[in-house]
């Protein structure tokens, strides 16, 4: 159901609106301060350009700034529309409660959750990037929304680097790895993943932080997600951000349909991916193919 309800939807995606909310905590320290507000600030340039969206950036915000920013968006918001909520900073967790540390009154995950279920937007992605953000996933997770967090529970305590290359992602076309000119959601969380895994490598220091994924509503999340383990084909069908050609085209009223029709295609393709298990091969490859040809013709008509 919730498969079929993901490919009613698309034809509305590219028409509908996506509400974007960046918002920064307490830094505690004037260079984690400066990173957040730095980070924040890239995000926001790197989403100027996405049509159809409405962008808010909450700078070391307050809980009643979170709260009367998304009661807004639920006032506003239609089913067809996308949400995602971007966390930066540091969180805490004390053994039953996430909270996200901000000036005044911490936001806790439980809050937060309520606040997002009032909104009617049917797609809704939210990347928390915080220390002990994995703690927040219990509280978060639901049906049509994917949760990313920087940690994969609530004791990685340590601050985070996650974000840092989460912003990268947003900003550089290698996050695009199947090169369709669409970053989803878990093409930058396998690019965010990455190098993070990576700088801890690189420092030869022992990471504090492990990413992980979750868009079943029902799991824990994942380091790795595949058909495999069930997770990642939500995020894979939710468009985080346009570049290139697909921006262009988005733009134009006239190949609207067609762009709507590629990513129902490209949807469809994932979601044959997953039950690859189910399927005899020789029947998945003709479903494959078949797929594969729609998707290259409708592409030859954008591209004219």
């Amino acid at each position: 159901m919730r498969l079929i309800l993901i490919l009613l939807l698309t034809a509305a995606d590219l028409s509908a609106t996506t509400y974007y909310v960046t918002v920064t905590g307490l830094g505690g320290e004037p260079d984690y301060e400066q990173h957040f507000a730095m980070w924040a600030k890239d995000i926001d340039k790197a989403l100027k350009s996405t049509p159809d969206s409405k962008i808010e950036t909450l700078v070391n915000a307050t809980r009643d700034q979170v709260r009367t920013a998304l009661d807004g968006i639920a006032k506003q918001a239609k089913p067809q529309d996308a949400l995602v909520l971007m966390l930066i900073g540091h969180g805490s967790y004390d053994g039953y409660e996430y909270k996200i540390n901000l000036p005044g009154p911490d936001l806790t995950a439980s809050e937060l959750g309520t606040l997002l279920d009032r909104i009617p937007a049917t797609r809704q992605l939210v990347v928390n990037m915080t220390s002990s953000s994995g703690g927040a996933i219990e509280f978060l997770r639901k049906p049509n929304r994917v949760v990313i967090t920087a940690t994969k529970n609530g004791t990685e305590k340590n601050a985070t680097v996650f974000a840092r290359y989460w912003v990268e992602a947003l900003g550089d076309p290698a996050a695009d790895s199947d090169k369709n000119d669409i970053v989803s959601a878990l093409e930058a969380f396998r690019f965010a993943d990455k190098k993070t895994v990576a700088f801890y490598e690189s420092q030869k220091r022992l990471a504090t932080e492990h990413a992980v994924l979750e868009d079943t509503g029902k799991g824990e999340g994942v380091r790795a997600p595949s058909p495999e383990n069930g997770e990642g084909l939500l995020a894979a069908q939710f468009p985080l951000l346009r570049i290139g050609a697909s921006a262009t085209a988005a733009k134009d009223p006239a190949k609207l349909q067609l762009l709507a029709k590629k990513e129902e295609l490209e949807q469809q393709i994932d979601k044959l991916k997953y039950e690859k298990a189910a399927i005899p091969p020789d029947e998945y490859r003709k479903q494959l193919g078949a797929l594969l040809l729609k998707l290259a013709q409708t592409q030859e008509e954008i591209d004219k």
